[in-house]
C-alpha cells in the first residue's frame, strides 16, 4: 500500500507536524507541548486530582510524576493533599501557571482557528466522523479481532 494513501501513516505525520509546531511555540516561552497540555486539564479554580490527569490526557504514571514535578520546579502547579483522600494530591495552578495556561489556550485557539479558516464545516465535521470512528473501532477492538483458529 502507498504510504500516502495509508490512514495511519497520514494521522501520524500530521500528528507529528502538530506536535512540532506547539513545541516550537512553547518554546518561545521556555515550556512544552506536553506541559502545556497539562495546563489546559487542570481545572482553572479548584485544580484536579493528580490520578485524573494522567488517563484525561493519555500519559502513563511515571511520564505524568516526571512532568508535574518539573513544571512545579518551575512553578507553574503546586501539589497540594486531596481533603477528600489523603493518598492522592489535588495539582493546581499557580498564578504564573494561569498567566501560561492561557498563554497554551491562546495557542490553541490560533492553531483551530488558522485550519478552519481552510475549511468547510462539512469538512471539519467529517474529520471529526473520521477520527471518532477509528477511536470507537478501536476501543471496541474492532481491528485485529481474535480468531478462534488453532495454529
Amino acid at each position: 500500500m502507498d504510504k500516502n494513501k495509508s490512514i495511519d501513516h497520514q494521522l501520524r505525520a500530521t500528528w507529528q507536524a502538530v506536535a512540532k509546531l506547539y513545541n516550537e511555540q512553547a518554546a518561545k516561552h521556555d515550556s512544552t507541548m506536553a506541559t502545556a497540555f497539562v495546563l489546559l486539564n487542570i481545572d482553572y479554580e479548584n485544580g484536579t486530582p493528580s490520578t485524573a490527569l494522567g488517563p484525561l490526557m493519555g500519559m502513563e504514571p511515571t511520564s505524568l510524576s516526571r512532568l508535574l514535578k518539573t513544571m512545579e520546579d518551575k512553578g507553574v502547579i503546586c501539589r497540594e493533599k486531596n481533603p477528600d483522600d489523603g493518598r492522592s494530591v489535588i495539582v493546581k495552578l499557580t498564578a504564573y501557571g494561569k498567566e501560561m495556561r492561557e498563554v497554551s489556550k491562546k495557542s490553541v485557539y490560533q492553531f483551530n482557528n488558522a485550519i478552519r479558516a481552510h475549511l468547510t464545516e462539512k469538512e471539519i465535521n467529517t474529520f471529526f466522523k473520521v477520527t471518532e470512528t477509528i477511536n470507537k473501532l478501536i476501543a471496541d477492538k474492532m481491528i485485529y479481532k481474535e480468531s478462534n483458529k488453532s495454529v
